[in-house]
Protein backbone atom coordinates (compact mmCIF):
# COMPACT_ATOMS: atom_id res chain seq x y z
CA UNK A 1 0.00 0.00 0.00
CA UNK A 2 1.23 3.63 -1.13
CA UNK A 3 -0.27 6.48 0.42
CA UNK A 4 -1.17 9.91 -1.11
CA UNK A 5 -2.32 12.84 -0.14
CA UNK A 6 -6.08 12.81 -0.86
CA UNK A 7 -7.62 14.81 -3.72
CA UNK A 8 -10.26 17.11 -2.78
CA UNK A 9 -13.04 15.32 -4.64
CA UNK A 10 -12.39 11.81 -4.66
CA UNK A 11 -14.61 9.49 -6.61
CA UNK A 12 -12.81 5.94 -6.00
CA UNK A 13 -14.58 4.01 -9.34
CA UNK A 14 -13.46 7.00 -11.31
CA UNK A 15 -10.12 7.07 -9.56
CA UNK A 16 -9.71 3.49 -10.13
CA UNK A 17 -10.74 3.67 -14.19
CA UNK A 18 -8.32 6.65 -14.33
CA UNK A 19 -5.10 4.49 -13.10
CA UNK A 20 -6.13 1.39 -14.54
CA UNK A 21 -6.18 3.56 -18.09
CA UNK A 22 -2.47 4.76 -17.58
CA UNK A 23 -1.86 0.90 -17.18
CA UNK A 24 -1.58 1.07 -13.16
CA UNK A 25 -3.19 -2.19 -11.82
CA UNK A 26 -5.36 -1.48 -9.07
CA UNK A 27 -8.29 -4.20 -8.27
CA UNK A 28 -9.00 -2.89 -4.78
CA UNK A 29 -10.56 0.67 -3.77
CA UNK A 30 -8.54 3.11 -2.24
CA UNK A 31 -8.32 3.37 1.43
CA UNK A 32 -8.93 6.93 3.14
CA UNK A 33 -7.30 7.53 6.70
CA UNK A 34 -7.23 10.84 8.28
CA UNK A 35 -6.89 12.91 4.74
CA UNK A 36 -4.66 10.35 2.93
CA UNK A 37 -5.38 8.00 0.56
CA UNK A 38 -3.90 4.43 0.43
CA UNK A 39 -3.97 2.60 -2.97
CA UNK A 40 -2.98 -1.04 -3.58
CA UNK A 41 -0.42 -0.86 -5.87
CA UNK A 42 2.92 -1.85 -7.22
CA UNK A 43 5.80 0.56 -5.49
CA UNK A 44 7.60 0.78 -8.90
CA UNK A 45 3.95 2.54 -10.38
CA UNK A 46 4.35 5.03 -7.55
CA UNK A 47 5.63 7.84 -9.74
CA UNK A 48 3.20 7.21 -12.27
CA UNK A 49 0.33 7.45 -9.94
CA UNK A 50 0.96 10.67 -8.18
CA UNK A 51 0.29 13.23 -10.72
CA UNK A 52 -2.74 11.32 -11.71
CA UNK A 53 -3.91 11.03 -8.11
CA UNK A 54 -2.78 15.03 -7.65
CA UNK A 55 -5.07 15.80 -10.62
CA UNK A 56 -7.46 13.47 -10.08
CA UNK A 57 -11.50 15.45 -9.46
CA UNK A 58 -14.40 13.34 -9.41
CA UNK A 59 -18.16 13.89 -9.61
CA UNK A 60 -19.99 13.56 -6.15
CA UNK A 61 -23.02 13.18 -8.41
CA UNK A 62 -24.13 9.98 -9.04
CA UNK A 63 -24.90 9.51 -12.67
CA UNK A 64 -28.40 9.02 -13.87
CA UNK A 65 -29.54 5.02 -14.24
CA UNK A 66 -29.93 4.27 -17.28
CA UNK A 67 -34.08 2.83 -18.45
CA UNK A 68 -32.12 -1.13 -17.68
CA UNK A 69 -30.85 -0.40 -14.76
CA UNK A 70 -33.94 1.44 -13.50
CA UNK A 71 -36.51 -1.55 -14.59
CA UNK A 72 -33.92 -4.00 -12.88
CA UNK A 73 -34.81 -2.19 -9.67
CA UNK A 74 -37.78 -3.15 -10.09
CA UNK A 75 -37.21 -6.57 -11.05
CA UNK A 76 -37.76 -6.01 -14.41
CA UNK A 77 -36.67 -6.61 -17.92
CA UNK A 78 -37.46 -4.75 -21.06
CA UNK A 79 -38.89 -7.47 -22.27
CA UNK A 80 -41.14 -8.22 -19.72
CA UNK A 81 -42.26 -4.31 -19.61
CA UNK A 82 -42.69 -5.10 -23.57
CA UNK A 83 -44.54 -7.93 -22.84
CA UNK A 84 -46.83 -6.27 -20.31
CA UNK A 85 -47.24 -3.23 -23.19
CA UNK A 86 -48.47 -5.73 -25.35
CA UNK A 87 -45.79 -4.59 -27.63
Amino acid sequence: MIKFQKPQNLNGTELLAELNAAGIVITEAPVEDNGFLWLDIDSSDETKATPIVFAHNGTTVAPEATVQQKLASAGLTINELKEALGL
